[in-house]
């Protein structure tokens, strides 16, 4: 598309015809904080390409909730799965309406950066020169014209109104001229546009699949560095962007699947490898019984195997009982109420330690279902001093990590948008930190599980190396073995198979991947000190 079709950007509010008059804007503001062209200000009739009858007065619900989503993570940096929910609730959208304002929610957040680079081709400044508001609703009308079934008039007519409700007259006819620009070319033809415009082939999926290309080349190095073919990058992003099911983990002898009381008749099938994860179809899990009160929970599958795999590794000389386990990072609490969930089978118990008193609070409302006896305290402490604090003190030590989060990219797709290359050197300092406290605090004989929900190789394998490379105590043990005796038992006594690197490729230590597994990037590296 030629320089000549964009449309000016008109600063960042958003107004390209007023570009240049003297007035910044705010005065054009009314009595309501929304903006006013400067057409209405000089008693001037607006003009616009549609003709009154066919421009929205207001808009509907689902998309202004979609809109206060965006901003709420734009501004306060928070995450639209814990914003949505009770916003739709508040407002009382239900069904239909709910389902579209949650896909256009989560599916602007997820291909936000296809969207921008489209939407670059139709106006002529850098977007962050726009509004941030103004550059949300363009976003969420890109979503509409190329990633839904909503017909090109009411996608853009409703976005108009969106932005005239949301941010002022002037700013709305720019959003309709931007929009009409990018309906006027179909969707297949905009990604070859974007596929040619990029330098290379993994740019070109970075913008395509919606990642930024850091990101992608951190991916591509990890399936490298963790076995897989390169080739599959493709899929890896594609599953980035893919709605993850909703999984709940049933917590041993807290909950059965056969107790109707417990499930509310809730649409369940059992999960793909661990025993204990069930998938729930189409309904709320706020909803069910088992999980509001703590003996069920939503938990992706790979995070449930790699707790199982921890709690299942034989320690020597003990059948369980009087063990201490320790989970060293353990808000929000979801792995730790399994692993209590797991000590109480098995006569142990279980101290939760985690460092922001907050986080803390939700470790305690998940453990809220484990019998009394079981965990011995949720403390706030910094887990890098536990080790010095309780040499020798523990049986078993989860080390589920802070790290970048790039392997739960399809549960949290804004965290894509938030994260730099940056990021690794802070979070792998402490990371190797935590790994040497977890290795000092564990018995002899005893078992560290180093967990991350990123597969990059940074946090992952090089962590690993880093901390055993200046210790004589340790030894891996083998990862992969201990994650197939974790899963899922079928009647005939069989277990599924696993896809895991093999030959030459097998590695000691485990790495699940969305596109392979159907679960979060989860990392798995066990580790036993020596007697």
């Amino acid at each position: 598309m030629s320089n000549n079709s964009r449309v000016p950007s008109g600063g960042r509010n958003g107004g390209g015809s007023e570009r240049g008059r003297g007035d910044s804007g705010y005065e054009r503001r009314d009595a309501r904080g929304r903006q006013r062209s400067a057409a209405r200000v000089r008693g001037e009739r607006p003009v616009s390409r549609q003709a009154p009858g066919e421009r929205a007065k207001r808009t509907d619900a689902a998309r202004t909730v979609a809109f206060d989503v965006l901003r709420q993570v734009d501004e306060s940096d928070a995450y639209a799965n814990l914003v949505l929910p009770p916003l739709l609730a508040e407002r009382r959208i239900r069904g239909r309406d709910a389902g579209f304002a949650t896909e256009l929610t989560y599916g602007t957040l997820r291909m936000r950066g296809r969207y921008d680079a489209v939407l670059a081709h139709c106006v002529d400044r850098p977007l962050g020169d726009l509004d941030p508001a103004v550059l949300d609703v363009l976003r969420l009308g890109a979503h509409q014209l190329l990633g839904m079934r909503v017909p090109s008039h009411a996608a853009v007519s409703e976005t108009v109104a969106l932005a005239r409700a949301g941010v002022g007259a002037g700013p709305a006819q720019f959003v309709n001229a931007v929009l009409r620009r990018v309906s006027e070319v179909e969707p297949g033809e905009w990604l070859e546009r974007l596929t040619a415009a990029a330098p290379d082939e993994v740019s070109a999926l970075a913008v395509v699949e919606s990642h930024p290309a850091w990101i992608a080349r951190s991916l591509r190095e990890a399936l490298a560095g963790h076995g897989r073919d390169v080739a599959e990058l493709g899929d890896l992003l594609r599953a980035d962007n893919a709605a993850p099911r909703v999984t709940l983990v049933a917590r041993p002898g807290l909950v059965d699947t056969s107790d109707d009381d417990a499930w509310h008749d809730a649409d369940l099938l059992p999960g793909t490898w661990a025993p204990t994860a069930l998938v729930l179809d189409g309904n709320d899990p706020g909803a069910v019984p088992a999980v509001r009160d703590g003996r069920a929970g939503v938990q992706d599958e790979g995070s449930q195997l790699v707790t199982l795999a921890l709690a299942g590794v034989p320690i020597e000389d003990s059948d369980g009982e009087g063990e201490r386990w320790l989970d060293l990072c353990a808000g929000p609490g979801g792995k730790a109420a399994l692993l209590a969930a797991m000590a109480a089978q098995f006569g142990a118990t279980l101290v939760a330690n985690e460092i922001q008193p907050h986080r803390a609070r939700l470790v305690e409302r998940a453990l809220q279902a484990i019998p009394d006896g079981v965990v011995e305290e949720v403390r706030t402490g910094d887990g890098r001093e536990v080790g010095a604090a309780e040499p020798s003190s523990y049986d078993r030590v989860l080390v589920d990590a802070p790290c970048t989060g790039l392997g739960a990219l399809r549960r949290r797709p804004e965290s894509r948008w938030r994260r730099a290359p940056s990021d690794l050197a802070t979070l792998t300092g402490l990371q190797r930190e935590l790994l040497a406290s977890a290795l000092d605090a564990v018995k002899p004989g005893g078992v560290v599980a180093y967990v991350t929900c990123s597969p990059v190789l940074a946090e992952t394998q090089l962590v690993v190396t880093d901390v055993l490379r200046r210790r004589d105590d340790v030894e891996r043990l083998d990862t992969p073995a201990a994650l197939r005796r974790a899963l899922r038992t079928a009647p005939d006594g069989s277990r599924p198979e696993i896809p895991l690197p093999a030959g030459d490729k097998a590695r000691d230590d485990v790495q699940l991947w969305p596109h392979v597994h159907g679960t979060d990037a989860m990392h798995l590296t066990l580790l036993r000190k020596k007697s």
